[in-house]
């Protein structure tokens, strides 16, 4: 059974591996969580900045949608229909996020 290995933390410069460390310190944990916690709040904050740019996106498409919408002319019942479905699927997505 092959047994873990410890990250092999390497700087080059040796006033940023100081630096690093002192912030691990002040924060009370290992330099090795300290720069995994790190490295996921920065992925975690692409990921969000990646959906937000989706959800925009997402809204632009259907406001475009909507503008062409008069050129089909569905039923009101149909519209409104469809309009509580996206709210909905939107208020499951926040909620997905939240948790």
């Amino acid at each position: 059974m092959s047994h873990p290995k410890a990250m092999n933390l390497r700087f080059p410069d040796p006033a940023q591996r100081a630096a690093i460390e002192a912030a691990a310190r002040q924060e009370g944990v290992s330099l090795q969580e300290y720069i995994l916690s790190a490295a996921y709040a920065r992925a975690t904050a692409v990921e969000e900045r990646f959906l937000d740019a989706f959800r925009a996106s997402m809204a632009r498409s259907g406001d475009a949608f909507a503008e062409e919408a008069g050129t089909a002319d569905p039923a009101a019942e149909q519209r409104s229909a469809e309009q509580q479905a996206r709210r909905d699927l939107e208020e499951q997505q926040e909620r997905g996020h939240a948790a």
